[in-house]
């Protein structure tokens, strides 16, 4: 079977093998003094949470240390054999390579693993699994969809889609208003690939059914295969194409995110292919302002709906680790279902556990009769290796380039990318 562009090279391969076997541990603890555990933190936003934590952890007990650090390079550090003790990060195919080499300890063991709910436990498996072992788990996973402005739909008395086709009449009746449908940014590639590219492709395709097959495929994906990007793909991308020519704001390939936060914010649409992280940039300018969710609907079959979702935070410890012990203890306290709880409600995220708070918080409710039964995909743009430039051959297709040459140039990467595995 050829091999995976996901899979990692063999140089970084190599490297992780020899930091299995690393005798230089820096976690270790001094002679009488407390255990160290160097505690890497990815989420800019969620250090001043994560500080009080920490210090509330230290002063609780002395025989560990935890040490905030947010801004070491992860990948010099496992590739040196002196990862981090504790990671809590964005999950995602980067972090995943590491997992599937064996880098990462198994937390099967540990009563925090039993909690995790199966269905959320299977999003990590979706990039890579390393037998034998449970190396990773979810933290807070965010859910993200439409998002829309309910004064502008109820003033047009219009109801949330859920076909296709009504999608569409929205979409109609606000142009004829004067009410631009979606705001886009198309200047920031990013925006293109995480919004409408995710949830178009999301909306009509089973994401991790498609990834498995180009996985097998490897070096073999291209214009004979079975399944390809240009393929499989061709219908939703080309959807996605269509919304944006005749329901977006005519400025779109010249406005960034922040611009697309802040016209949001003063009504400027009635429509916004944003996560939840917007929201927060949105009420600097109209903290008043009701907004709701609803996933985008890519058929005309109401159980076709899904939300995109991705993991927003999770825990491993390294094989490397020189504070095992001290990592699993500061492990078990932030994996307490009140310290979840409060970080999920600050950073409005949905919980990983069987015993976790529902939301609460309007603006994402509309996702959660979604999330609670597992109808969810993770954004297919996340899984297309980063040497790939996918988010800006999206944007091309986005500012009116050809979808099947997109596509197809996609293909061509992808199989690429195998053979130098």
């Amino acid at each position: 079977m050829p091999r995976s562009p996901r899979r990692a090279p063999r140089a970084l391969a190599a490297s992780l093998g020899l930091l299995l076997t690393a005798s230089a541990l820096a976690g270790c603890a001094g002679s009488g003094g407390p255990e160290t555990v160097r505690f890497h933190l990815s989420k800019p936003e969620a250090i001043p949470y994560f500080n009080e934590l920490i210090s509330e952890y230290n002063a609780s007990q002395d025989g560990v240390e935890v040490v905030l650090d947010s801004s070491s390079n992860l990948q010099a550090g496992f590739l040196r054999g002196n990862p981090p003790d504790l990671g809590l990060l964005n999950y995602n195919m980067e972090m995943a390579r590491f997992m599937e080499r064996g880098a990462l300890s198994d937390l099967s063991d540990m009563p925090e693993a039993e909690r995790i709910l199966p269905e959320v436990q299977e999003l990590v498996d979706q990039y890579a699994t390393y037998p034998g072992r449970t190396s990773v788990l979810p933290y807070s996973v965010m859910a993200a969809s439409v998002i829309y402005n309910k004064e502008i739909f109820e003033a047009q008395g219009l109801e949330v889609p859920q076909t296709y086709e009504e999608l569409i009449a929205v979409c109609d009746a606000l142009t004829t208003a004067g009410i631009t449908p979606f705001y886009g940014t198309f200047q920031d590639p990013w925006t293109v690939a995480q919004g409408f590219f995710d949830y178009t492709v999301g909306g009509d395709v089973d994401v991790a059914g498609f990834y498995d097959e180009l996985d097998s495929l490897g070096t073999e994906v291209g214009p004979e295969s079975e399944v390809s990007f240009e393929k499989t793909l061709a219908e939703p991308v080309g959807t996605m194409q269509e919304l944006i020519e005749k329901y977006t704001n005519s400025d779109a390939p010249s406005k960034t995110y922040g611009d697309g936060n802040l016209a949001f914010a003063r009504g400027e649409a009635a429509m916004y292919l944003q996560g939840p992280w917007a929201f927060g940039e949105i009420a600097k300018t109209s903290p008043d302002l009701d907004l709701g969710t609803f996933p985008l609907p890519m058929t005309d079959d109401p159980e076709d709906l899904r939300v995109r979702v991705n993991i927003d935070l999770a825990a491993w410890i390294p094989e490397a680790s020189g504070s095992k012990e001290g990592a699993r203890e500061f492990l078990s306290f932030l994996f307490q279902q009140d310290v979840m709880d409060e970080y999920n409600a600050a950073q409005l995220g949905y919980g990983t556990t069987v015993d976790a708070a529902p939301v609460t918080d309007p603006r994402i409710l509309g996702m959660k009769e979604y999330y609670d039964t597992a109808d969810f995909y993770q954004g297919p743009s996340q899984a297309i290796p980063q040497t790939i430039p996918a988010a800006n051959y999206l944007q091309g297709v986005a500012l009116g380039g050809d979808v099947e040459s997109a596509l197809s140039t996609l293909d061509g990467d992808w199989a690429r990318l195998a053979l130098r595995q």
